[in-house]
């Protein structure tokens, strides 16, 4: 290994305070004075000057990969300042990689923001609810009542910036978004809802109109819930009394 290469990944390490296994190769080829694609073929692989450090008497540290990395810089990014300003730039700059390391992992902008959202939103905990579901329709709609309220209400909150967005720009990033994973948070409440159903518990309304029904009022709720307690602070319930009581209006509005 070219020492020059090992001695530039580890001034560039110092100079952005982070371990040499987390700095961008385009950082170090910088440091190096050569292009990117210069300094691969050289290296020939991140393993080598990871290996090259050590021998040096450098632990090069843990590398988290670009995609973790990005996933929650940009969770982070969007609950702070909104997608309004959420830039790949931004992004690869929290999570301390290179733009192009992001085209190459995610696609574009909007690939980024939707790995954000599967890994944010509410479809994990739907499909683990769907897997497992319980066998009484109304602790099932009291665990997505549950669900729902836990994806809105924990950090980073991207949901309320996700439907900040939906609400201010119909045709921006958000809205895209909802066109593209909609399908994957339908799948699961259909798993959760059909059998109840097809037993005749629930009203066998079309599908679209009964997971409106379903999340629509919550929706509601979490989406204002902040301004309600700053008006009347002292007639908002806790979220179990609001989970218990949309519960129990759903079943009133689709039981048979």
């Amino acid at each position: 290994m070219d020492p020059k290469i090992v001695e530039a990944a580890l001034a560039a390490a110092r100079e952005r305070d982070q371990p040499v296994a987390e700095v961008p190769l385009v950082v170090i080829a910088k440091a190096a004075g050569m292009s990117r694609s210069t300094l691969i073929r050289r290296i020939r692989h991140r393993a080598a000057l990871d290996q090259a450090c050590r021998e040096a008497g450098v632990d090069p540290g843990s590398r988290v990969p670009v995609r973790d990395r990005a996933v929650a810089a940009t969770a982070h990014l969007v609950t702070r300042h909104g997608l309004g300003a959420f830039t790949l730039e931004a992004v690869a700059d929290a999570a301390r990689c290179a733009v192009p390391s992001l085209y190459a992992v995610f696609g574009s902008r909007d690939g980024l923001l939707a790995a954000v959202f599967d890994h944010y939103g509410p479809v994990p905990d739907l499909r683990q609810l769907a897997a497992d579901p319980p066998a009484d329709v109304e602790e099932t709609v009291r665990r997505v009542y549950r669900a729902l309220t836990a994806v809105f209400t924990r950090e980073p909150r991207v949901m309320p910036a996700l439907f900040a967005d939906l609400l201010a720009r119909p045709d921006g990033p958000a809205s895209r978004l909802v066109h593209a994973t909609l399908p994957s948070m339908i799948v699961p409440l259909d798993a959760l809802l059909s059998p109840h159903v097809r037993a005749g518990r629930l009203r066998p309304l079309p599908l679209p109109l009964l997971v409106q029904l379903l999340i629509g009022p919550l929706l509601a709720h979490l989406l204002t819930r902040s301004a309600l307690r700053a008006v009347l602070p002292a007639d908002v319930p806790g979220f179990d009394d609001v989970c218990d009581t949309f519960t129990a209006a759903f079943l009133r509005a689709a039981a048979p």
